[in-house]
């Protein structure tokens, strides 16, 4: 089973920077293609941004050019470097799979005030 624990998450001001971690157990995970989802109250889940086991990378558009998603395979670790903050990314964060998530873990705070 995949165990997922993110962390990272805070309070910051528009504008400002976080880096968000998840560090990734119970999977193969060098070929596991990874992504970081956000949940916004009263909004659905969305994937914000993917990383493949090879390291290519994906954003959704609302985040293009300000969050930059990594990867390091000898450590089973994903992150997510989130610049340019806007009120609009608060959410709680979580990593799960890219392709076929599954279990959530408990997911990281980020609140963005304006």
């Amino acid at each position: 089973q995949v165990q997922l624990v993110e962390s990272g998450g805070g309070l910051v001001q528009a504008g400002g920077s976080l880096r968000l971690s998840c560090e990734v157990s119970g999977t193969i995970f060098r070929r596991t293609a990874m992504g970081w989802y956000r949940q916004a109250p009263g909004k659905q889940r969305e994937l914000v941004a993917g990383i493949t086991g090879g390291g290519i990378s994906s954003y959704a558009d609302s985040v293009k050019g300000r969050f930059t998603i990594s990867r390091d395979n000898a450590k089973d670790t994903i992150s997510l470097e989130m610049n340019s903050l806007k009120p609009e990314d608060t959410a709680v964060y979580y990593c799960n799979l890219r392709d076929y998530p599954g279990a959530w873990g408990q997911g990281t705070q980020v609140t963005v005030s304006s």
